[in-house]
């Protein structure tokens, strides 16, 4: 089973700067790497405390490639609706050469209202621009030269550089939060599926959302049943109590900054994203009691994660969880502590049976 980190900034600038996050996050990306996790994620937000200390993935993805070995960079997502395809394509291909051949390239639909405003995008707009901007970066990927007349770019004769390293391409994830069609597309098109389970609604509704989307991508034709990644938040202690208060305690400030930025749906509604108006009462509503209860956090003791962990692989199915564990302004000294306590006690009981290490 693969484990990655995700390092979504969600913190106050009296918790930290954030140059003092980054720096943060790359510490523990470095020693990360060291212990065998998989892959690094982070995110495309803007404007608010919530995501927006990362405007461009690609930025720090870079700076974690130079100083790892095997972490692959995920950018978790880059948004084609606020970027150009052919800018895009060709960042995204920088990257994977820096990295020497790691990038996952993952991408998503954005769900802010404020971000679409600014940057003049209509959000009914928003599937037909993702479509298009995954349609295009792919072509350019793969193709010597492209030509491509669509509904928002057009342009003749484009030969891209600097070509990817991956061949055909790098692999390419979507991020998918509510929507029944966003899931059945990324199956459609053989897409890896990147989610969010404590935003989907329940661990059952996500899970019939992923049968969905195994179900369209095995009526595609597509080999096997695709990858799953899952955003979740992690805090391991060496007892219950204290993992307990250390979560609840940080994950307020993610609550707190998360309905900041979810505040622009009020009194809005897009077809595109139905249901998406009663996100902000349903977020303000989140504690760290209830996502411990839905089983979408990992938090307690080694053991304790490790069986919340098997709960959620018998759920889902295999899938790499995509663990936030630097979250609300946390300490450096409690993202090392839940990072070290990962690999030493949990890692290992997903590389032996079950029978073993359940004892028996």
């Amino acid at each position: 089973m693969k484990f990655g980190l995700n390092f979504f900034p969600s913190f106050r600038l009296s918790d930290m700067s954030t140059a003092d996050y980054f720096a943060q996050c790359l510490r523990l990306s470095e020693r990360a790497d060291e212990l065998g996790y998989t892959s690094v994620k982070t995110v495309e937000h803007y404007f608010y405390e919530y995501g927006g200390h990362s405007p461009n993935p690609i930025v720090f993805l870079s700076a974690v490639a130079a100083r790892t070995k095997r972490l692959r960079p995920i950018t978790g997502a880059v948004t084609p609706a606020f970027n150009h395809p052919v800018k895009l394509a060709g960042e995204l291909a920088m990257l994977d050469n820096i990295s020497n051949g790691r990038l996952d390239a993952g991408f998503g639909r954005a769900f802010i209202p404020k971000e679409f405003e600014v940057f003049g995008v209509s959000m009914e707009e928003s599937r037909e621009r993702f479509d298009q901007g995954i349609e295009i970066i792919t072509r350019l990927w793969t193709e010597e030269r492209v030509s491509y007349e669509g509904k928002f770019h057009s342009f003749r004769d484009v030969r891209l550089m600097p070509r990817p390293v991956q061949k055909p391409h790098p692999p390419i994830w979507v991020a998918a939060l509510l929507s029944e069609e966003s899931f059945r597309a990324a199956g459609r098109r053989g897409h890896h599926l990147m989610i969010t389970p404590f935003a989907g609604g329940s661990i059952e509704r996500t899970r019939a959302l992923l049968q969905a989307y195994r179900e369209a991508w095995r009526e595609a034709g597509h080999p096997g049943q695709g990858q799953l990644q899952t955003a979740i938040h992690c805090y391991v202690a060496e007892t219950h109590g204290e993992a307990i208060d250390g979560f609840q305690r940080h994950v307020s400030g993610y609550v707190e900054v998360f309905s900041e930025a979810v505040t622009s749906w009020a009194g809005h509604q897009a077809a595109q994203y139905a249901g998406y108006e009663k996100m902000v009462e349903a977020i303000r509503n989140l504690t760290g009691d209830k996502m411990i209860e839905s089983h979408t956090a990992l938090v307690g003791t080694p053991e304790e994660v490790a069986e919340q962990l098997q709960f959620q692989r018998d759920m889902f199915g295999e899938h790499e969880p995509s663990m936030q564990i630097n979250f609300g302004g946390m300490s450096e000294r409690e993202a090392f502590r839940t990072l070290e306590l990962f690999a030493a006690h949990v890692m290992p009981r997903f590389n032996t049976p079950a029978a073993i290490w359940r004892g028996l």
